[in-house]
């Protein structure tokens, strides 16, 4: 797909956002931005290795809502903060979404009973949602475009990251007090997720609101204020031009509608992805590689000894994680998101074959090493190439006026999917198997290939007010079908 420019590019003090060097002012906005990822990492991870310990008697229904509820939480939570964000900014809902979270941490950690946990992690979901909806949104629009993936690659990143602390926050409560595993350690583990929430409630108060979406709100005088803090000095006469300029890129594209072919059919490519983004199996190493690897690494007999060797295996899933996800960083600029993410789905089918034939064909030790070796670098495929690209086209590929509710959109759709395969999981590992499942999963990698192959365009280098044009060029060209 060419990325030639096309006259709806960017002009005046677009033009040289887009053209702006990357301080650490702008790694430091992506990292704050993105701390619902982190939030989201901890709190999917650290269920599973408190979920023996709550005290509480549960239902299979509502165990199962514990580990998997936050994510049809964040489905919900996504959908909202789409016409939330477009109205009110994205940089007041990023406020609003860290004090829920903290919230309901909070009251993880001193829950007296079931019913209040179960809020709890239901008010989690709904905050983690609604900020993975408006974090890369708020990226995309004032990232310069020469490293605007590196910089939504952050959303990611901090996923893996809190994944990752997760499981050390939990190995070192567990084992300074081993004895308290069912009184104070469980909440301890839950409620440390407060912490880098209520940093971020502080810190994003500071945030410089979105300068396209000031703009496209009339408000020049705190649009020319925040180019400032990007590093920019302009004259509110050159926003208000710029501004106009803007809206007139914004009538060209929605014609009668601000949903106009290209948008829906953007809508269309990102939502697939993240479907095969979660249906190929990426969060199972994670949910249940404590439950599968756990008995290989115990090394005592009681439960708490179980707990701790599960994740203890879990966490070397989380390291690897963690370290490849920094190959995103360096490659998404360079090489693309369409290739990136075709050789990411590659390498997921390849190993996670390795892990099936591992399951199926041998025992003991050898087992453990194999599909820990195939898991791990299943996790790095998808790290370099799946995970980050999907959070990138999801906040860049839509127009400004609709971006919040699009990007909303897709990340629901995310969640849902995410939703689904966790819970599907032990039907279909009881049914058919572990080995034929990940067989199962190396199929829908190949799928998955073949969906980019054909529908993703590249949009590495491309202005942000010019992505969109690419996918309203293959509408027009071919409403059903696309090339690369």
């Amino acid at each position: 797909m060419s990325t030639t420019p096309t006259d709806e590019a960017p002009q005046g003090v677009l033009a040289d956002l887009d053209s702006q060097g990357t301080t650490s002012f702008y790694w430091y906005l992506a990292v704050l931005s993105c701390i619902g990822g982190f939030l989201f990492g901890y709190d999917t991870a650290v269920i599973g290795s408190v979920l023996d310990f709550i005290p509480y008697h549960l239902s299979n229904f509502w165990t199962g809502y514990l580990v998997a509820g936050a994510s049809l939480g964040a489905a919900v939570g996504a959908l909202a903060a789409g016409p939330l964000t477009d109205k009110f900014g994205r940089k007041s809902l990023l406020i609003v979404d860290a004090a829920i979270y903290a919230v309901g941490a909070l009251l993880s950690a001193v829950a007296p009973n079931a019913w209040v946990l179960i809020f709890a992690r239901t008010l989690i979901g709904l905050a983690v949602g609604a900020d993975s909806a408006i974090a890369t949104a708020y990226i995309a629009e004032f990232a310069p475009k020469a490293r605007r993936g590196a910089l939504m690659i952050m959303q990611q990143w901090m996923i893996t990251v809190g994944i990752l602390v997760s499981y050390i926050a939990a190995l070192v409560v567990f084992k300074v007090a081993p004895g308290a595993a069912t009184g104070a350690d469980w909440r301890i583990i839950l409620g440390l997720g407060a912490v880098p929430a209520v940093i971020a409630l502080a810190l994003r108060t500071r945030m410089p609101e979105s300068p396209r979406w000031l703009m496209l709100n009339e408000r020049y005088a705190d649009t020319a204020e925040a180019f400032d803090k990007l590093g920019m000095r302009v004259t509110e006469d050159q926003v208000r031009e710029t501004a106009a300029q803007l809206k007139e890129t914004e009538r060209k594209l929605a014609r009668k509608s601000l949903w106009t072919p290209g948008v829906k059919r953007a809508l269309f490519v990102v939502g697939m992805f993240f479907v095969f983004q979660q249906i190929t199996g990426i969060n199972i190493p994670f949910y249940y590689g404590p439950q599968l690897l756990g008995t290989y690494f115990q090394s005592g007999k009681s439960a708490v000894d179980a707990a701790v060797a599960g994740v203890e295996a879990a966490s070397i899933l989380g390291v690897v994680n963690v370290i490849a996800t920094y190959f995103a960083f360096r490659f998404i600029d360079q090489v693309g998101r369409r290739k990136l993410a075709i050789g990411g789905y590659i390498g997921m089918a390849i190993f996670i074959l390795v892990a099936s034939w591992g399951v199926a064909n041998l025992t003991g030790l050898p087992r453990v090493w194999v599909v820990m070796i195939g898991f791990s670098f299943f996790i790095s495929s998808f790290a370099i190439g799946v995970g980050g690209t999907g959070w990138l086209i999801q906040g860049e590929v839509f127009p400004t006026a609709v971006r919040g509710r699009a990007a909303a959109t897709c990340a629901s759709v995310d969640w849902l999917a995410n939703f689904v395969i966790v819970q599907w999981f032990p039907t279909l590992n009881s049914h058919f198997g572990l080995a034929k499942v990940m067989v199962l999963f190396a199929v829908l990698a190949v799928l998955a290939i073949a969906f980019v192959w054909k529908f993703l365009p590249e949009t590495k280098g491309v202005a942000l007010e010019e992505v969109n044009a690419v996918f309203e060029k293959q509408a027009v060209r071919s409403p059903v079908s696309g090339s690369g």
